[in-house]
């Protein structure tokens, strides 16, 4: 277990604009930044990251919190994982409580844990055959030093060699106390059943680690080096509960602070491409392993930049097929350049060739937008064809009509119409005739869906609260206490007592109070755990308001501090176009005041219908029960009167009548 000093000193030295940055693209914007949200497709900015106040908000999901939740719920990392990838990060070294733990305890991993586990143990394994055995030495580290990789280069990404015995590492994690299970699971191991034993998968061949965005070994690219097998150049692992190679870009843990540094991202073919332009200086760079290009790939890539330059070997026979590519990134707002090296070379080759500025300057000289690398390979063939020209010219215009901006849109039409000297008016309407087919299309796939999946009818709960005005309001208040407390809780108020004698109190200290003299039991579970943990800071002489509350690893709690302390309102930097509105908290000595009042009016209401509610089981069994029952909404409806005098209550113009004028 990681001791308290240690993670005390995590969360006192992580910045949580750092943290969040390697995720997501992040502008200034005021006091704050702002980025799109990592959880939830949106086209406007609803993610907000608070340096100041060390927490982040998503406005479009309603998650939120501290550095370490955000790894938590990117990563699906457990705390102590998400705080040793801090520490890791930090240089901060980790001190562990000596504590036994029970069997119960040790076997409590996830399968999920289990399989990082073991790809970490298999990671290690590779590495340390290709540097340290001499069969791993001889053919794999030969073999990437024949394509001229450096040491360091080799250890940066992780290379390494599995051997020629067909179950040397199965034997080794079977050893080591992993199942049989677990490795056929992982991808790693096969059990035929010739083969009890086990085979390794990717036995007689150079690794290529696959890692995750914070870099944990998700599954294993695989290269065979014999040329007279008749077998898969590149094995990959399967499908597991970890690895989803649809979700995964290579190269993008070791490259995504260069791409968010230059805000472009160089997308290729092949691990190796990525691995010569690193080594070459070029760092800003992934490759999508060989698969289909995906919506949830360019998401990745989204977070960190909207520029993308497509590097194609010169000659790619499947071009045409990356058409579909392009389109894709298109429909996901990307901006797009395209590169084509000369013939007989590959990103691999090239950089290998030409020193790191030329092969800057190269891509970024010859880089084409998507009309004019359209255009090209497309009118290459066609002669003076003018169908064909016709079908070229409709297949570039319907790529126009994926982008989702409308000036970029009408931007690239009037490019088009000057490339080709054709009227703007004949291609909007064949945009237009083309965004229908697309908007066809989607809604045919969606229909099929829908038809898919049985109609069920579904009882659709009541909201109890929004059900109840009463209990409504008075949770409304409860909340806005509460995160007065979290959000303004230490600010010292200058109140008078009955002899009009001056006197200071806290915002906590007269809160509580007003909880304590009504004797309030709390409605929201997480406002009771806040309160007690209060009351136990003031025994202790000790303030605790929202920063206190937002490293409790506590969901709920976390995500109401959250909201109290990142407001609605931080969404908008209203400074930038010279608005400045009034500030939540300005007038907070009113605020309290008021709001106490307010909540106390509320909570007698809801004790008046609650208590009328049980009167009528006591008319006719308990005649005394009955009449104290009376008496009690007597009083409390006299408190009521009381109280709507004093907060100047109208039931026509509502609370605070005459003050609105």
């Amino acid at each position: 277990m990681i001791s308290k000093q240690t993670i005390d000193k995590i969360f006192s030295t992580i910045r949580v604009e750092e943290i969040v940055g390697e995720y997501v693209q992040l502008k200034r914007a005021g006091s704050n930044y702002k980025g799109l949200s990592p959880f939830h497709d949106e086209k406007s900015p609803s993610f907000v990251v608070s340096p100041s106040k060390q927490i982040w908000k998503d406005f479009s999901t309603g998650k939120g919190g501290t550095a370490i939740s955000f790894l938590m719920e990117i990563e699906n990392f457990t705390y102590p994982e998400a705080l040793r990838h801090a520490a890791k990060k930090y240089g901060i070294e980790i001190e562990e409580d000596q504590k036994d733990f029970s069997e119960e305890a040790k076997n409590a991993q996830s399968e999920r844990d289990i399989l990082y586990k073991i790809h970490e143990i298999a990671n290690d394994f590779f590495q340390n055959f290709l540097w340290e055995v001499e069969e791993g030495k001889a053919i794999g580290l030969s073999y990437f030093k024949e394509r001229e990789l450096r040491d360091d280069i080799i250890k940066k990404f992780q290379l390494g060699y599995s051997p020629e015995k067909k179950n040397a590492f199965t034997e080794y994690a079977l050893e080591k106390g992993y199942s049989k299970e677990i490795l056929e699971k992982s991808g790693l191991s096969i059990f035929p059943e010739n083969s009890p034993a086990g085979i390794d998968r990717f036995r007689e061949r150079v690794m290529f680690p696959i890692h995750s965005f914070s870099g944990r070994v998700l599954g294993f690219g695989a290269r065979i080096l014999k040329n007279n097998v008749k077998t898969a150049k590149y094995l990959n692992s399967p499908e597991t509960e970890i690895y989803h190679k649809s979700n995964v870009l290579y190269g993008l843990n070791q490259s995504k602070q260069a791409i968010s540094r230059k805000n472009i991202c160089l997308l290729v073919e092949g691990y190796m491409d990525v691995i010569s332009l690193h080594m070459s200086g070029i760092e800003n760079v992934v490759a999508s392993s060989g698969t289909s290009l995906t919506t949830e790939q360019i998401k990745l890539i989204k977070r960190l930049t909207e520029n993308v330059t497509i590097l194609f070997d010169g000659d790619n026979a499947g071009i045409k097929a990356s058409f579909r590519s392009i389109d894709m990134l298109l429909t996901e707002g990307m901006n797009i350049r395209v590169l084509l090296f000369p013939d007989g070379d590959d990103p691999d080759s090239f950089a290998r060739k030409h020193p790191q500025e030329y092969v800057e300057k190269f891509i970024e000289n010859q880089a084409m937008d998507f009309i004019d690398f359209k255009a090209e390979i497309l009118l290459k063939d066609i002669g003076d064809d003018p169908i064909k020209r016709a079908e070229a010219i409709r297949d570039i215009v319907k790529s126009v009509g994926f982008v989702q901006n409308a000036l970029k849109r009408e931007v690239y039409l009037k490019q088009v119409s000057n490339k080709f000297g054709l009227s703007e008016q004949s291609l909007f309407n064949e945009l237009d005739v083309q965004r229908q087919v697309n908007q066809n299309q989607t809604q045919h796939v969606q229909q099929q869906k829908e038809n898919a999946a049985p109609v069920k009818m579904e009882i659709v709960p009541l909201d109890e609260e929004k059900g109840d005005p009463f209990l409504f309001e008075v949770l409304f208040m409860e909340n806005k206490l509460v995160d007065h407390m979290l959000m303004f809780g230490d600010i010292v108020l200058k109140r008078k007592d009955e002899k009009d004698e001056e006197y200071q109190i806290t915002v906590i200290e007269e809160i509580l109070h007003h909880f304590d003299e009504e004797q309030y039991e709390f409605l929201v579970k997480g406002n009771e755990i806040i309160i007690s943990q209060v009351k136990e800071g003031i025994q202790n002489d000790e303030l605790r308001s929202g920063n206190f509350f937002v490293t409790f690893m506590d969901e709920d709690i976390t995500t109401k501090v959250v909201d109290a302390l990142l407001p609605l309102d931080d969404l908008e930097n209203w400074a930038s176009r010279n608005i400045f509105p009034p500030n939540y908290g300005d007038k907070i000595a009113e605020q309290v005041k008021g709001d106490v009042l307010l909540h106390k009016y509320r909570y007698i209401d809801y004790l008046i219908t609650e208590t009328a509610k049980e009167l009528e089981q006591y008319r006719d069994s308990d005649v005394a029960k009955y009449f104290e029952l009376i008496q009690k909404i007597t009083l409390l409806k006299q408190a009521s009167m009381r109280l709507s005098e004093i907060i100047e209550y109208s039931p026509i113009k509502g609370i605070y009548a005459n003050r609105r004028k």
